[in-house]
């Protein structure tokens, strides 16, 4: 299958998602209300609360969620072939990674924007939140070591990629020429 019919049918898949069944979830499931204050609005501090442009945080959004999911699954699932890594990407994105993300701004944000642990504490009780922090810190560890295993799978089937690598590296490290904040 051409790569275009692929990016064609990827593009209507999250648009859709987006425009049609975003607002389903918003709707039906979580009930927003239009006229709702959120935090950033009812604690405006200008430093932990602060009202921001809609672009701003979809870009936000956008960079929280690029994390081990989006990348790793694709690269394990195209051992299997293309199409796994497709769905993944496409069907991933609208109805898991969607849904999860926006459950979780929504409950932060109806509760004076409180992170999930903060809430499970509240909500359910301390051993709750330390089960909670627990099992974050073994799923950190576990993708710590699958983004390990797969670049290193990287490295030994194309030796190659590691002079980018060497070229990216002084660019990520602390601190960099590119810092415009002086020392006061």
């Amino acid at each position: 299958m051409p790569g275009i019919i692929l990016a064609i049918i990827g593009i209507i898949t999250l648009a859709f998602g987006y425009f049609y069944y975003s607002k389903l979830i918003a709707k039906r499931i979580y009930r927003l209300d239009p006229n709702f204050q959120t935090p950033a609005h009812q604690f405006n501090d200008g430093v932990d609360f602060v009202p921001t442009k809609k672009s701003v945080l979809w870009a936000h959004q956008f960079t929280s969620i690029a994390g081990a999911a989006p990348i790793l699954g694709p690269a394990i699932a195209v051992y299997w072939g293309w199409l796994p890594a497709f769905l993944w990407v496409v069907l991933g994105t609208v109805f898991a990674a969607g849904v999860h993300d926006f459950g979780a701004l929504v409950l932060s944000v109806r509760n004076k924007g409180q992170s999930i642990g903060t809430l499970a504490d509240r909500l359910i009780g301390r051993r709750a939140k330390m089960l909670f922090l627990f099992i974050i810190l073994i799923l950190v560890l576990m993708v710590s070591a699958v983004f390990a295993w797969v670049i290193s799978d990287l490295f030994i089937s194309y030796p190659a990629s590691i002079i980018s690598i060497f070229i990216l590296l002084p660019f990520l490290s602390e601190p960099t020429f590119f810092d415009v904040e002086k020392d006061c």
